[in-house]
Formats: structure tokens, C-alpha cells, sequence
């Protein structure tokens, strides 16, 4: 039974933010609405193959934690992350060339997560970030809800352009440098080390943050590995990292790797949004990666992905008009499409869906507007077969289009 007046109350009058109003959805996850349509091939999300997942082991070892650690794995745990966790991320870190202690990490919960508490420490409304251009849309996302400005650098085959990023350093009033360093999303170009060091030595000159986004840096299946950021830049860089790619993301448990200083900031931010990441998630991936299991696990994802990735491309040049230019990634999850000039990726989607077949346009991917001609395709989540019969579906279109 209701109480109080008989008006009806209208919650669309409520008064919400206007930050909050004008936010816009992701476009990958409206998209992820159309191509989950029964029948349709879907490129468009960053999903690892969910053939992938160790099923079997995750289920033994919740068995096992729950045991194993009792009431404790289903308690409130310290915002930082359980001890456990920490002291094995920081040892994976020192093996890696990162000098890490448990006071220069934070667990969160993803690395998407991680990300919104940078925003959230770091910018206040018409703060400018220099991106990369394109650039992760979930980053945008975040950083928009803080009404953040862009300050865009433009890639090459070597990654962000380091003579435009010491240019855009002279013009704005950068407040930090977002970048995606390994096997970029939505590129899928990595860093060069020469740009790396130029990279690095620009962020020490003027002091300013580097947040190095890196969910993918695990899945290199082919060239040559270079340093981290992190490796390089030390205490100038904020890592983002994650197991959502190399175990599995509904378990949403990645980490930041930082100065002590800045790490208890988060912290701080991070108690007002969940307290902590879930416990009981954090030990069932810690005694995933203490028994062993995560690097052979690794070595599989690589495998499937570099066969995946091949395939992929080797359709596309089998099949797509000789105007289509795309990106040749050395890992990670996606590649790069580059239309003709004059072609829109995001009309011809429509036409896609109709055909059964689904990527996500790269226009919102460009913080500053652009990228009409371009769009992004994950190589991971399809089986072999749609992954050929969705790239032949894409040729034909492209070509009546071209």
C-alpha cells in the first residue's frame, strides 16, 4: 500500500546531475545489444574466447578456498587487497624488471575500475588528458563523467607520435598522459621502445603522470617483447593491469601498480566506491596463480589468438577490396580497420547487422571527433568458422560499398 499523497511521482523529474544527463552510453555495449541477436557474428566486443576459461580448475579452487580459508574468504577484506594476492602480483611484478612491494599495489576491481579511480583522483572539470588518437572508448567514459578535455596525439605503426606529444605538452596544461601501450585497444599497435623512452623522458621533463592501460601485455603471440612503461619510467607511471584477459572477467579482479603515495590515494577514492574488491574472487585467483596454473594457461590464450588473428587476416586479404588498409597486431585482441575516405563505418553497420555480421565503428573512439572511415574487429571471441564466413560477409559489403 502506498503512503502519503495520491500525485504520482515522475522519477524521469528528478534531478539528476547534468554530468550524470549528459553522459553518453558505451557504444560498444550498445552495440553488444544488436550483435547478440541470434544468428549474428559478432567482432565487436573485446571478449576472450569462453572456451577459454579454465572452468574446471576455478570451480575445484572455489571449492578449495571456501575450505581452505573458511569465513575469512567471505569477510571484508583491506581495501588495498588481501595480503596473499599482493605479496604474489608484486613477485610476478619483480620478475618482470618492475621493482614492486605490497605498498605499491591496489587491487580493484577490473582494470576498468582502476581507471575510474584515476579519473577520480586526478581530474577536475576542464582538465586536459592527452590520449592517444583513437583511444580506449570505456577510458572516455570515465574521464567524461569528470568533464574532462582532450588533448589527442596522432599513431603510427610505432605507436603515439612522440614529436606531436612534446608539442601538445607545450600548448596545454596536461593533467596526466592515458595511454594503451600494448597491442592498443582499439588498434591493436604497440609502443615501440624507442617511443617508449621518448615517452617516459617527456612525462619526467614536464611532470606529469604516465597511466599506462595494460590488460593485454600478457597475450604477445608473435615479435619481439619490449619493457613496460612501467619497467622503464618507474615511479612516473601508474600501471593498470588485469586478470579479466588471462582468466576470466566476470571474476573482475585487476590491480594498479604505483608510487606508495599515490597508491594510498586511490586507496582512499577506492573505500568510497566499494570498499574493496570482492574477497572471495581475490583468493580464488590467487590460488589460481600459486598453483601454478596461470602461466600454462597463458601459453594456450596465445596460441588460440595468434591462429585466430591469422585467420583474420589472412581472409581479409583474401577477400577485402585493395582500398582497406588494417593494422597487423602482435597480440592482444583486435585489429584496426581503415575504410576509404568518404565511407562511414557507422552506416554501414545497419547494412552488416542485416547480413549477420557485427564490428564496432571506430568514430567514438576519437575524442576530438573523426574516424567516420574506420572501425575495430576482435579476433578472439569467434570461433574459426564464423570468423572466416563473417570477414567474407564484411568483404562483399565493403566491396559494394567501396
Amino acid at each position: 500500500m502506498r503512503v502519503g499523497t495520491n500525485k504520482h511521482v515522475d522519477p524521469s523529474k528528478w534531478p539528476i546531475a547534468s554530468h550524470v544527463v549528459d553522459l553518453e552510453t558505451s557504444i560498444i555495449r550498445e552495440i553488444l545489444k544488436i550483435s547478440s541477436q541470434p544468428g549474428v557474428i559478432s567482432f565487436a566486443g573485446g571478449l576472450p574466447a569462453p572456451e577459454m576459461f579454465p572452468l574446471q580448475d576455478l570451480a575445484r579452487i572455489a571449492c578449495e578456498v571456501l575450505e581452505k580459508y573458511g569465513a575469512a574468504a567471505v569477510q571484508y577484506s583491506l581495501s588495498s587487497g588481501i595480503l596473499p594476492l599482493r605479496e604474489l602480483i608484486a613477485k610476478r611484478a619483480n620478475d618482470h624488471g618492475i621493482p614492486t612491494d605490497v605498498s605499491n599495489l591496489l587491487v580493484t576491481a577490473g582494470a576498468q575500475q582502476a581507471i575510474e579511480l584515476v579519473a577520480r583522483a586526478f581530474v577536475e572539470p576542464g582538465d586536459y588528458i592527452l590520449t592517444e588518437n583513437p583511444t580506449y572508448v570505456g577510458a572516455m567514459q570515465a574521464f567524461n563523467y569528470y568533464r574532462a578535455r582532450y588533448a589527442t596525439v596522432e599513431m603510427d605503426s610505432d605507436g603515439i607520435i612522440t614529436d606531436q606529444v612534446a608539442k601538445v605538452l607545450k600548448k596545454y596544461p596536461i593533467k596526466l598522459i592515458y595511454t594503451v601501450s600494448n597491442f592498443q585497444n582499439p588498434t591493436g599497435i604497440t609502443m615501440s621502445h624507442a617511443r617508449r623512452t621518448e615517452l617516459v623522458a617527456l612525462a619526467a621533463e614536464h611532470g606529469i603522470p604516465i597511466v599506462d592501460d595494460n590488460p593485454y601485455g600478457d597475450i604477445r603471440f608473435t615479435g619481439q617483447p619490449v619493457p613496460t612503461l612501467k619497467a622503464m619510467g618507474g615511479d612516473d607511471v601508474i600501471s593498470l593491469q588485469t586478470f579479466s584477459k588471462v582468466i576470466a572477467p566476470g571474476l573482475r579482479v585487476g590491480w594498479m601498480n604505483g608510487h606508495k603515495s599515490i597508491i594510498a590515494q586511490f586507496e582512499k577514492v577506492k573505500q568510497c566506491a566499494d570498499l574493496h574488491t570482492g574477497t572471495l574472487v581475490q583468493y580464488i585467483v590467487y590460488e589460481f596463480v600459486n598453483q601454478g596454473l596461470l602461466e600454462p594457461h597463458i601459453e594456450k590464450i596465445k596460441a588460440d589468438y595468434r591462429a585466430k588473428g591469422e585467420l583474420m587476416l589472412k581472409t581479409m586479404e583474401e577477400t577485402f577490396p585493395s582500398s582497406i588498409t588494417w593494422t597487423r597486431p602482435e597480440g592482444g585482441l583486435f585489429l584496426w580497420v581503415e575504410l576509404p575516405r568518404g565511407m562511414s563505418a557507422k552506416d554501414l553497420l545497419p547494412k552488416a547487422v542485416e547480413m549477420k555480421v557485427a564490428y564496432v565503428y571506430g568514430e567514438p573512439m576519437f575524442p576530438n571527433g573523426g574516424g567516420e572511415n574506420t572501425l575495430r574487429l576482435n579476433f578472439s571471441n569467434a570461433g574459426r568458422e564464423d570468423i572466416v564466413e563473417g570477414i567474407k560477409r564484411l568483404a562483399k559489403l565493403f566491396s559494394e560499398h567501396a
